[in-house]
């Protein structure tokens, strides 16, 4: 076996486990039983688990940060440096993110390690998507903020953790929520279908009055 071909079992078998199970759950003696590898192999092309799950996400977000740049470079050439609309950027967004993982079939599994990446990520993996794609992240977030100059800096964090979380659920369930739309109520629904329904309560979430302070209690 050649190998570009051992190191691409590798790799899919281990981004699907992960995804399946997560990172402490899924040891690389199941990696290497279920691609039919030895745990030598995994050793000579990768040399740790750590660097294994570092490499998973790697195959998904290199392409996506190269594009999101590059879309995002675009956006501020035709806005000439007004602010760019916050439905505007979040359309972008979610093409490039359908777009990058569209190549290999597997938005799901793209979606269910970019949770694992919030839920179960340990210091290795944060301190490696920090550093590696931080910036793309962060010129995001300036720009959202330049978009909602009227939501304080905590109100927007927790904003666009909360749009994450429901885009993150939304299409790591995909499948399921296809089968229940098409039983229930007869609707055969695409990914861009649910991508343009979901839009809008996004943008209504981002943009929603601001929360009222906490009364103050009478001791």
């Amino acid at each position: 076996m050649a190998q570009t071909d051992t190191v691409t079992r590798i790799l899919d078998t281990a981004e699907v486990l992960f995804a399946e199970r997560g990172f402490a759950e899924t040891s690389l003696r199941t990696i290497t039983s279920k691609a039919k590898v030895n745990l030598a192999a995994v050793n000579y092309h990768f040399g740790s688990k750590k660097a294994l799950i570092q490499a998973v996400f790697a195959r998904y977000l290199d392409p996506f940060t190269e594009r999101f740049h590059a879309t995002l470079d675009a956006l501020e050439r035709e806005y000439e440096g007004r602010p760019i609309p916050l439905e505007v950027l979040l359309e972008n967004m979610a093409r490039t993110v359908l777009e990058v993982p569209a190549e290999r079939n597997s938005l799901k599994v793209f979606m269910r390690l970019l949770g694992l990446a919030y839920t179960q990520a340990q210091g290795h993996l944060r301190g490696y998507i920090q550093q590696h794609y931080g910036s793309v992240f962060t010129r995001f977030t300036e720009l959202v903020r330049r978009a909602t100059p009227e939501l304080p800096d905590a109100e927007r964090f927790w904003r666009l953790h909360f749009m994450l979380g429901t885009v993150i659920f939304t299409l790591s369930g995909l499948d399921a929520l296809r089968d229940i739309a098409e039983k229930d109520y007869g609707e055969h629904v695409s990914v861009r279908d649910l991508v343009r329904r979901l839009r809008p309560v996004v943008v209504a979430g981002m943009n929603a009055p601001l929360p009222e302070p906490p009364r103050a209690v009478a001791v």
